[in-house]
């Protein structure tokens, strides 16, 4: 489903403050994976997603998306291939805007737009249903202000309107880590649910390694922009906090005791 072949990446190039960020990266995603990717500050990981969803060019190498080479699309044309949720909840969703809006544009995604009632009431009902999944009572607020709603909430609200649409691609850069333990796990059993419901392939950024072995089909391990593990299956399965934390430890070297406190 993705192909990710030989992208690198450098920042200010040329000046005192050039970053390699991505040193060519490869990465091959079948249909239906979903992959946890940790790593510490720096390693490359929002990077990686970014280059993915087009935020910026890559300096050489290619991303292939079900079969088409995206490497040079724009960020606006890879939006109807690829469904994000971010760091933070306010980025997902438009505030003033009424829930039942902003799932309209998020249906809409990708599509020509023509002059019509914004929301019919068959999307209304649609909307209804699939809010009805999240548990959240908001299905009986469709017409309230989006800015009204907990970061929870709007991050729950964010991550069906990024599924919506069912995408190629799902990418989920930290969605978790500004929400309190027991929001987060919230949206994390959600994240889940959504994801095998719809066969999504997914790629999945946490800090948190206990969640990284326990999610998903597959983990790989970033550090200095490179993957420098990679495991699937019931090797995943056998993995542990404290294996992990040696993998890292024997990649980073000294650099490990600066990174430990944001690898938990």
């Amino acid at each position: 489903m993705l192909s990710v072949k030989n992208v690198s990446k450098t920042f200010n190039p040329g000046t005192v403050n050039e970053k390699k960020a991505l040193n060519r990266i490869c990465l091959e995603m079948n249909d239906g994976d979903f992959i946890t990717v940790i790593g510490g500050n720096g390693a490359g990981k929002s990077t990686l997603l970014n280059m993915i969803a087009g935020v910026y060019p890559i300096d050489c190498g290619h991303i292939i998306l079900d079969g088409q080479d995206i490497s040079l699309q724009p960020e606006f044309k890879r939006a109807k291939l690829i469904g994000r949720v971010f760091q933070d909840p306010l980025m997902g969703t438009a505030g003033d805007m009424e829930i039942n809006e902003n799932l309209a544009m998020a249906k809409r995604r990708g599509k020509s737009r023509t002059l019509r009632w914004g929301v019919t009431a068959a999307e209304k009902d649609e909307y209804y249903e699939a809010l009805k999944g999240l548990g959240l009572g908001l299905e009986d607020r469709l017409s309230a202000k989006v800015g009204l709603l907990s970061g929870g909430q709007r991050q729950a609200l964010t991550l069906l309107m990024a599924t919506l649409q069912k995408p190629k691609l799902l990418l989920l850069d930290e969605h978790t880590a500004a929400l309190d333990p027991l929001t987060a796990k919230k949206v994390l059993d959600l994240t889940e649910e959504l994801v095998a419901k719809n066969n999504l392939t997914t790629l999945m950024i946490t800090h948190n390694m206990n969640d990284a072995i326990r999610i998903g089909n597959r983990l790989i391990m970033m550090y200095d922009g490179k993957i420098i593990l990679d495991v699937e299956g019931e090797e995943k399965k056998k993995l542990t906090v404290e294996m992990l934390h040696n993998k890292f430890r024997e990649a980073a070297g000294e650099e490990f005791s600066d990174d430990r406190g944001v690898l938990i």
